[in-house]
């Protein structure tokens, strides 16, 4: 074995790499998870990609057709307007979210609209995807299913099929002959990335790649293979719930943070245009700890209801539970009620959760869950008709936030007739129609107005 072919022992879990085997990554901390592998072969031995002539960036021009439109619009504003073409799309979420379903209702809108699709499966036999597709009506004669799991294999098919977009499901399955690990490994799954990704900009071809995910939520495999794609989508959902999200984490072509909404059917996933009515729909009428909030998932406002229950503990060490927001921030709020309005909390147990399966991660949402835990401590309602939001500093203070206009807007749109917000964002906002604006500097005025 020549030096250029010694091999090295890789992290599964994080890609970090060592000359000798280590019984604990020093990178994560993930125990067993060092295994050995040869390095691939010398660029040389593979060819060397094609570059472009220099140009003036005036010079480039661009086509009129720059996206192509799915007709899906939750999915096509996820990714920023449609898929742009050779584009890499990555897409993760936990086993059973929907995954392949969303993409192969993609490839048939695609494949409808004239576009060649091919779907490439590692997983699944034609027969089972020919199921699935029953099940989800799915017909057509432009989209064609390869089965397998070497790549070069699959080039040779693509030469002659000569699609016009390509879903690979999934990346973790798929291998190539120029590396003796097994598939799934992190040589692997970067190379197969990286074959894919030259391949989409060689031929301008767009990719859509299907990821698993570890435990933790993260996409199996190496942190360079986020970095590799142009997009990021995370599918997430509760199993206990219809409904399902579609967050961009990273969009080379369009905004962060976007959202798209669906609802699992029999029949598949089918759009939601209104997510504020669905997740307010089952709201209870009367009851303490219930406010809702208007939070901003990228450029889209969405309302959501924030329940908070608030009780005494039989054990020593009083629980805080969190779904859907962070955990740290309860215990901050809980601190800042304690030392601001001599809420003493420390000796209760303290849970929040966000309903309808949503995460909520902007400090906008500060102002309504520290409302629902006054009511919930209180056993005081706060009016149906009320929203609020703001972000909450340590000194008490009800400071503002962006977009105030949007939020309200969308409050006004679904029948709210009273919002809270800070009296700086107040300063900024015009009078709604009928809809009352009360401005608040800090939790005390809160207070007064909600419950006094």
């Amino acid at each position: 074995m020549t030096k250029a072919q010694k091999s090295v022992y890789v992290c599964q879990n994080c890609g970090y790499q060592d000359i000798k085997w280590l019984g604990r990554c020093p990178d994560c901390g993930q125990w067993n998870s060092i295994i050995e592998e040869v390095p691939r072969p010398d660029k040389k031995a593979r060819g060397l990609s094609s570059i472009s002539i220099p140009q003036t960036i005036d010079s480039i021009s661009l086509s009129p057709e720059m996206r192509l439109k799915t007709g899906i619009s939750e999915f096509d504003r996820t990714l920023g307007g449609g898929v742009v073409p050779g584009s890499v799309v990555l897409i993760g979420g936990d086993p059973g979210i929907g995954k392949s379903t969303l993409i192969l209702q993609v490839l048939e809108r695609l494949a409808s609209r004239g576009h060649r699709a091919a779907y490439l499966s590692g997983e699944e036999s034609p027969q089972q995807i020919k199921l699935r597709a029953e099940r989800l009506s799915v017909h057509s004669d432009s989209l064609y299913v390869i089965t397998g799991t070497c790549i070069e294999e699959f080039f040779e098919k693509l030469d002659v099929l000569k699609p016009h977009l390509i879903a690979v499901d999934s990346i973790q399955t798929f291998y190539t002959n120029i590396i003796p690990s097994a598939p799934g490994s992190v040589g692997q799954v970067r190379e197969v990335a990286s074959r894919f990704m030259s391949f989409a900009k060689e031929s301008g071809i767009p990719v859509f790649l299907i990821g698993h995910v570890t435990k933790e939520g993260a996409i199996a495999g190496p942190k360079v293979l986020e970095h590799l794609v142009d997009t990021v989508l995370y599918f997430e959902g509760d199993r206990g719930h219809v409904f399902r999200i579609l967050r961009s984490v990273k969009n080379r072509y369009g905004s962060t943070n976007e959202i798209g909404v669906f609802e699992m059917k029999d029949t598949g996933l089918a759009e939601v245009g209104n997510p504020s009515r669905i997740f307010l729909e089952e709201r209870p009428q009367g009851v303490p700890g219930s406010v809702v909030i208007p939070c901003l998932e990228g450029t889209r406002p969405v309302l959501v209801e924030i329940q908070a229950l608030v009780g005494p503990s039989p054990l020593g060490m009083p629980r805080r539970t969190a779904v859907g927001v962070d955990h740290n921030r309860i215990s901050l709020l809980v601190a800042v009620l304690g030392k601001k309005m001599s809420m003493q909390l420390g000796d209760k147990d303290i849970f929040v959760n966000v309903a309808g399966g949503l995460k909520v991660e902007e400090p906008a949402a500060d102002a309504g869950i520290i409302s629902a835990m006054m009511s919930s401590f209180l056993d005081k309602p706060v009016d149906r008709e009320l929203v609020v939001f703001g972000e909450v500093g340590l000194a008490g203070e009800i400071r503002g936030v962006s977009q105030s206009t949007l939020r309200i807007n969308e409050a006004k749109k679904l029948g709210f007739s009273r919002c809270i917000l800070s009296k700086s964002n107040l300063e900024g906002s015009h009078k709604k129609g009928d809809m009352e604006l009360i401005g608040v500097k800090s939790i005390r005025e809160l207070y007064e107005f909600l419950f006094k």
